[in-house]
């Protein structure tokens, strides 16, 4: 089972952010190989916090060594080599991780690519349960098998491919 707690702060326009976040989060669990999670017995838990650039500044500041916001960012509790064998816990409950974005980036990205701040958002978050899964973008075939299930999770939620090229 997949449980995801979600953080709004203000300035977010007016959406179902907990049920977006949810849609979005199951969505890519369930084109990953780590599909089974949404049925498992085990509590799968993500956390999505929507909170202001300045924040997310800080963040990437002290975590990246980036002196700048970001869309999102993403902080994995549990190392992708252990993922398999993490619905073995005592308590039957398992911490994916975090994901928090920065409203003020998602809002000018979306402007930019002509699609709605939760449609954008939408995929950050996507995009970020990925990275929470172990993927990453540093080496092109990686972004490419990325970009691939990112699009497949959003084709699945009615949101066309924010990449464009598939």
């Amino acid at each position: 089972m997949i449980e995801v707690a979600v953080l709004h702060e203000q300035g977010w326009p007016d959406t179902d952010w907990e049920l977006l976040a949810q849609r979005a989060v199951v969505a890519a669990i369930t084109h990953s190989p780590y599909a089974a999670f949404a049925a498992d017995e085990a509590l799968y838990e993500v956390a999505v916090k929507l909170t202001t650039d300045e924040e997310v500044h800080q963040l990437n500041r002290a975590y990246r060594d980036k002196d700048k916001p970001t869309n999102v960012l993403s902080f994995p509790m549990v190392q992708s080599d252990l993922l398999e064998t993490t619905a073995n816990t005592d308590d039957g409950e398992v911490l994916l991780g975090d994901i928090v974005l920065a409203e003020g980036v998602c809002a000018r990205e979306a402007a930019e690519k002509g699609v709605s701040v939760a449609d954008h958002a939408t995929h950050l978050i996507v995009h970020g349960t990925f990275h929470l899964l172990g993927y990453d973008h540093m080496e092109d075939a990686e972004a490419e098998a990325m970009e691939a299930l990112e699009t497949q999770s959003l084709i699945s939620l009615g949101i066309s491919d924010p990449y464009g090229d598939r």
